[in-house]
């Protein structure tokens, strides 16, 4: 036998005897580090779940309900998240990255350093939602409702009447804010 027949023929033996590999399936349970990549989860109920690290990446979760969840960590770039509740969701370092997220309630969440880049929030409610350090680099914010959110440089608070972008509170013309005239 030649030398590559040989260690052909134990490259095979190897893998014949090596376990088999996990398959994320769909179907599991949600928990920490669940591979749901490009899962179609309309209209579950993840209420509270804990998601730290999962992987939602081209998943669809439109209608979802994930109040208070978990989610720190997550890789859900390019994920369906329309008309969901995210309310209280804890997002912290969520890669967002050109998800959907159209009429999604994220009232009150932590976007704490979640990156948003090319993410569709139009008609998004983020009251008092905090985005310290989140990255909205091409985000589209149109009607989206940031009234009392913690804006991106952890200091700005957005004033009440915020729809589309932030007025900061006290800022001449925000809702509010004393005009002098």
């Amino acid at each position: 036998m030649t030398r590559a027949r040989h260690l052909l023929l134990a490259t095979l033996a190897l893998l014949a005897t090596a376990p088999p590999a996990a398959r994320a399936a769909c179907t599991d349970a949600a928990m920490p580090a669940v591979q749901w990549r490009r899962c179609f989860l309309d209209g579950s109920d993840l209420t509270a779940a804990d998601l730290t690290g999962a992987d939602l990446r081209d998943s669809s979760l439109k209608r979802s309900d994930l109040s208070r969840a978990r989610l720190v960590d997550v890789q859900a770039r390019r994920a369906k998240l329309v008309s969901s509740l995210l309310a209280g969701a804890d997002l912290s370092r969520a890669d967002l990255t050109q998800a959907d997220l159209t009429s999604a309630d994220l009232a009150g969440a932590v976007l704490v350093g979640a990156s948003l880049r090319g993410a569709r929030l139009y008609g998004a409610k983020l009251r008092g939602a905090n985005l310290t350090n989140a990255n909205l680099e091409g985000t589209d914010l149109l009607r989206a409702d940031l009234s009392g959110a913690t804006w991106t440089d952890g200091k700005t608070v957005c004033a009440e009447g915020s729809i589309g972008r932030c007025h900061p509170t006290g800022a001449p013309g925000a809702a509010g804010s004393k005009v002098e005239g």
